[in-house]
């Protein structure tokens, strides 16, 4: 049978609960024509990139599935049919990797990587600099140059 991951967002008024007891009718309902689940990722309560239905986050769940095209159909018509459940997004794959996915990996990290605009004594170049703590405005290499172009003029 071919491999599918699919993806799919619940609304966030449902509880982490509502959200496994959906993906357990997900199961159900592969597991009787002969599909199967192999591997869940629960990405837990993100925020969406923009509103969906007036929810501005939702539940994310990554299934990799081992199902019949027909059962993929069927399981998508009935997802869409599902209240609670945003969108779905299910894609055929050649394997489905036990790692955990780049968003749980990533989730992990200490994010230490991040560059020395954060964190660390290293400040960013005068240009990004908000102006405050003392400084002026006019103390600015543009400003400073505009003067002296200025000053030659006259």
């Amino acid at each position: 049978m071919p491999l599918y991951e699919s993806v799919l967002i619940a609304r966030n008024d449902i509880s982490q609960a509502q959200v496994e007891t959906l993906v357990e009718q997900i199961e159900t309902l592969l597991t009787q024509d002969g599909g199967s689940i192999e591997k869940r990722e629960f990405w837990g309560l993100r925020s969406l990139a923009y509103r969906i239905k007036k929810n501005r986050k939702g539940h994310y769940v990554l299934l990799g599935l081992n199902a019949r095209p027909d059962q993929i159909r069927e399981l998508e018509r009935q997802l869409s049919l599902n209240e609670d459940v945003l969108r779905v997004l299910t894609l055929r794959v050649e394997e489905i990797t036990q790692d955990p996915s780049p968003i749980l990996s990533r989730k992990g990290d200490d994010r230490g990587d991040r560059g020395n605009f954060r964190g660390g004594n290293a400040k960013p170049a005068g240009r990004f600099d908000s102006g405050r703590g003392g400084r002026r405005g006019d103390d600015r290499e543009e400003y400073r140059a505009r003067e002296g172009a200025e000053m030659d003029a006259e």
